[in-house]
């Protein structure tokens, strides 16, 4: 394996699991009604498990408010039921036409339970990224011990690897820091 096919398989690697741990954090609820709240919630359809987001249109009217309104008039109730049975917390209504769900303030002990939660979910993005570092690293000794490229550019590359690693802890930094400040918000 080159240098270059390292370098691009590690930034992909590390690409991906910072997506991950995004949309990890997008799945936390704070106090704030967002889609990504419900859009995960498998409904039974007819049978068949399917994701909210594919039965129904999702909008967010107001900062406490998601609206759902499904395609099929058949589905409300099952949506209303998948939406209760699920482990968000929250308490759908509807009036025939569109399901209301309300977002509840959060008390201040579930706002320190979620930023424990969060921050979880932060570190073990980093602890990934830093495990694909390492890889990484040991693919460039290996190349070097081959002969394949000097110890000065195992150095250099090393250098490029760190620098890769840094901008991609950061960047999950900054997420977990945005999701801390969305949950402190009243």
């Amino acid at each position: 394996m080159t240098v270059d096919e390292i370098f691009k398989e590690i930034k992909d690697k590390m690409d991906k699991r910072a997506e991950v741990v995004k949309n990890e954090l997008a799945v936390i609820r704070s106090g704030r009604a967002s889609k990504s709240i419900v859009e995960g919630v498998k409904v039974d359809y007819y049978g068949a498990p399917m994701l909210l987001k594919q039965l129904a249109s999702i909008t967010v009217p107001e900062p406490r408010l998601i609206m759902i309104q499904p395609w099929d008039k058949g589905s409300f109730e099952p949506i209303q039921k998948a939406i209760t049975s699920s482990d968000l917390g929250l308490n759908p209504t509807t009036d025939g036409k569109v399901i209301r769900i309300t977002v509840p303030q959060l008390t201040e002990e579930r706002r320190q339970e979620l930023k424990k939660i969060v921050r979880k979910i932060a570190e073990e993005g980093k602890v990934s990224i830093r495990t694909i570092r390492r890889d990484a690293m040991h693919h460039i000794e290996k190349t070097e011990k081959d002969g394949l490229i000097t110890e000065d550019e195992k150095f250099k590359n090393d250098k490029k690897v760190q620098d890769l690693t840094d901008g991609h802890i950061k960047r999950i930094d900054e997420l977990l820091l945005h999701k801390e400040k969305e949950i402190d918000e009243v």
